[in-house]
């Protein structure tokens, strides 16, 4: 039987609500939506670490980003490791990657204090994690704004967008050059890595297409940010801009494979890194435990994933990188995390809870069921650029308890209700098997609970400026993304 072709669409920044098929009222996602009643969406699904760099080392590793030394930005992968590309190439499959890798530059304790800085440079080679055609950017939104930039083919040579091309679109040409290039007689495996709708670095917002702010400018304001200071109230317009390009995008993938008789045989996969509360929950974007940053689309179409079905199991970005290599028939290593969510179709996986590291903002973990929210905190780091690794800490306290049935926008923080004792001690049992399932020291866990404030990290909120109060290192700027 031939194998079936594997094509992910990832997007950066990207809230679930976006998308009609999760309760969006304007029409920014018909081709998602389309492709989500054919296939199979994954109501509940969640990242395992609210972050570019490290979440991307998970799905390129199968592992939790401690496990590999990219706990926090400006961590390389470790030169040689045992990635999804590497394992793809054995199981037969051509690999391609495009758009923003934000896995090659910065120290690594593994490579014994190798530091590149490929962000905006070409990417060698050994540091793109085993993929052989290349077409990429370390840090995309450095080297690229929403209408001009580049990225650095295979042999290091810069591709620019055409004038006046949205970057979303400029991605898409080359995502469908690449398709035309290949053949039916040998499987391949493409990630296609969208900046959008990250927001603009040096631009300090969001940059959706020409007239976004008034074409989406009639929203339904969701239910977290309704009320709580934050900016986006200036940048949900172009965020959701920004959404609709990537759609668009979903459309010619899904047109160019049909007209290129590879649709049948393509498992083609949506999703993103992790959302944005929109500094409604610290100074920036991303970096909490709230499901605005946790929670992200998943959709499967193609071969094993053609039920129609809206799939109510809890699933997280960790399992992309198993259920990716079980398609492709290909050996899974034994200590690679995750479930296969190929045995989640129709059927319910023996899950109560997905597990989320936290860092940079704080050293934090959390768990989330699908009645209860619950995160710990490491004491005496928040506000703090917290670049070391926490797999070993030995002390948490609890920050945060939200009872999602009765609560589903988390405004109501319970974690100090003597009521809910016996809710926490619960919960914090299961935490801890999920921090020792990962590898982690196993922790104390204090129910006095941590002061979480918001405004300890990121004044500026994107990193983009150079004032920034109490911060050392010109890293801040380098790793903000």
């Amino acid at each position: 039987m031939k194998k079936p072709n594997v094509v992910v669409l990832f997007s950066d920044q990207q809230r679930w609500d976006t998308l009609g098929c999760y309760g969006q009222k304007l029409p920014i996602s018909p081709h998602l939506d389309r492709m989500a009643a054919e296939g199979v969406r994954f109501e509940l699904a969640f990242t395992c670490q609210p972050v570019c760099g490290p979440v991307r080392a998970s799905l390129q590793t199968g592992k939790y980003p401690t496990q590999v030394g990219c706990e926090v930005n400006n961590r390389h992968l470790p030169l040689g490791a045992d990635t999804l590309a590497r394992r793809m190439t054995l199981a037969g499959y051509k690999t391609g990657y495009i758009g923003k890798w934000h896995l090659a530059s910065g120290p690594n304790r593994l490579d014994e204090g190798v530091a590149p800085n490929h962000r905006i440079l070409p990417v060698p080679r050994e540091f793109r994690g085993g993929y052989d055609d290349w077409l990429a950017a370390d840090t995309l939104e450095y080297t690229s704004h929403a209408y001009d930039g580049h990225m650095f083919d295979k042999d290091g040579n810069a591709r620019f967008f055409k004038v006046n091309r949205y970057r979303v679109d400029a991605q898409t040409d080359w995502v469908e050059e690449y398709l035309e290039q290949q053949t039916q007689e040998e499987p391949f495996f493409l990630f296609a890595s969208y900046i959008e709708p990250h927001h603009q670095n040096d631009h300090r917002r969001y940059e959706g297409p020409q007239g976004s702010r008034d074409r989406w400018s009639n929203y339904e304001i969701p239910g977290d940010l309704a009320g709580l200071p934050g900016d986006w109230v200036d940048n949900y317009p172009d965020y959701l801009g920004c959404c609709h390009a990537l759609d668009r995008a979903v459309g010619r993938v899904r047109g160019k494979l049909k007209e290129l008789g590879m649709d049948e045989n393509t498992v083609l996969i949506y999703t993103s890194d992790h959302g944005s509360h929109f500094k409604t929950r610290n100074g920036e974007y991303k970096r909490s435990c709230h499901d605005a940053c946790l929670r992200v689309p998943m959709i499967f179409n193609g071969p094993g994933f053609r039920t129609g079905e809206v799939n109510r199991n809890l699933a997280s970005l960790i399992d992309l990188p198993r259920t990716i290599l079980s398609v492709a028939g290909g050996e899974v290593p034994e200590d690679w995390q995750g479930l296969d969510l190929r045995n989640a179709v129709g059927r319910t996986l023996a899950r109560d809870a997905v597990f989320a590291q936290i860092s940079e903002s704080h050293a934090g973990r959390t768990i989330r069921t699908g009645k209860w929210k619950y995160a710990v905190a490491l004491p005496g780091v928040d506000g703090q650029w917290v670049e070391q690794e926490h797999a070993g800490a030995v002390v948490y306290q609890e920050a945060f308890l939200y009872d999602l049935e009765n609560d589903p926008h988390e405004r109501n923080n319970l974690v100090a209700d003597p009521a809910r004792a016996e809710v926490r001690a619960d919960l914090a049992v299961k935490l801890k098997a999920e921090m020792a399932r990962a590898g982690e020291t196993i922790p104390e866990i204090k129910s006095q609970p941590v002061t979480m404030r918001k405004s300890g990290f990121h004044p500026q909120g994107d990193g983009a400026g150079p004032a920034r109060r109490g911060r050392a290192p010109a890293q801040l700027f380098d790793n903000e993304v």
